[in-house]
């Protein structure tokens, strides 16, 4: 099936019409989603925008590790304050229904089997669920059910227990 020039006009009028309905209409929405594929919460750091922009599918894929119906809260490049190209591992964070869970995926940018830890802990009840070992992708996902104000602990060692990327949070997830 072929379309031709003579087709495309004809629907030009329809979808001139559609699209300014969708510019009019008002769009209230909990998730933004600028980028295809990825859903972000809209509370997320023009830092965790920007980098699910230019990587995609790598956002996507911790959304999918935790399941359906997450957005990604935060994406921290490791070490902190790498340029994302560079880095050696990515914290994601993903909350559920606002405030109602939060799962983080700890990513390996290495290319290579990594010692990786990763800690979520309910910082209102205490809990901690936590997910270690030797990992050729990634550690997690580590849920809560209590997101709120939860602190993430994530680091990877090399030989001799030598930390090469290794974060602590205040708070990972919505903390209001």
């Amino acid at each position: 099936m072929s379309i031709n020039v003579r087709s495309v006009l004809r629907l030009a009028p329809a979808v001139a019409m559609i699209a300014a309905c969708g510019i009019v209409a008002p769009q209230a929405s909990a998730v933004e989603q600028p980028v295809p594929g990825v859903k972000i919460s809209a509370k997320a750091s023009k830092e965790t925008v920007a980098f699910a922009k230019a990587s995609p599918k790598v956002a996507a894929s911790g959304g999918l590790a935790c399941g359906p119906g997450y957005v990604l809260n935060s994406a921290v490049p490791l070490p902190k304050g790498t340029d994302p190209k560079m880095r050696l591992a990515t914290l994601f964070n993903y909350t559920k229904g606002g405030n109602d869970s939060g799962c983080s995926i700890y990513d390996n940018n290495t290319g290579k089997a990594q010692n990786m830890y990763l800690q979520v802990c309910a910082s209102m009840k205490g809990a901690c669920q936590e997910d270690k070992g030797r990992f050729n992708e990634y550690a997690g996902p580590v849920r809560t059910n209590d997101p709120v104000c939860a602190t993430v602990t994530a680091y990877m060692t090399v030989s001799g227990g030598v930390r090469i990327a290794d974060y602590k949070s205040e708070y990972a997830y919505l903390c209001n």
